[in-house]
């Protein structure tokens, strides 16, 4: 089984990268592919509860978070400088994920197959 690393780094309304990231990552698992995914910088931001895409004029994604689970997305991991960065902590998450250090994501990015960044 092949493994991936989805790597979130973009806002998420402003641009097309964060939908086409999860789509490529429900799309990889569904082919039972052994799919992580990885949010730093401004990517936390697709985490927060509340986001209304659609007076950004943006298609709802985000909910789509939700069902990573029914993929068996089970490694979502969240950056703890980003988070700290943008003044944030872990129970702002809208879903269950993992907030871990830079050398847990270098580990992670080191140990699958392929990477690909959004």
């Amino acid at each position: 089984m092949k493994s991936l690393a989805i790597v979130f780094r973009h806002a998420p309304f402003g641009s097309t990268s964060g939908r086409e990231g999860l789509d490529v990552a429900m799309l990889s698992a569904s082919f039972e592919q052994q799919v992580s995914l990885i949010f730093t910088d401004e990517a936390v931001l697709h985490l927060l509860g509340g986001q209304t895409p659609e007076q950004a004029g943006a298609k709802d994604y985000l909910s789509a978070l939700k069902a990573l689970p029914l993929y068996d997305i089970e490694t979502v991991l969240v950056c703890s400088d980003s988070l700290q960065q943008l003044g944030l902590n872990a129970s702002e998450l809208n879903i269950e994920a993992e907030v871990v250090g830079a050398d847990m994501i270098t580990k992670t990015l080191q140990a699958v197959d392929e990477v690909l960044v959004f």
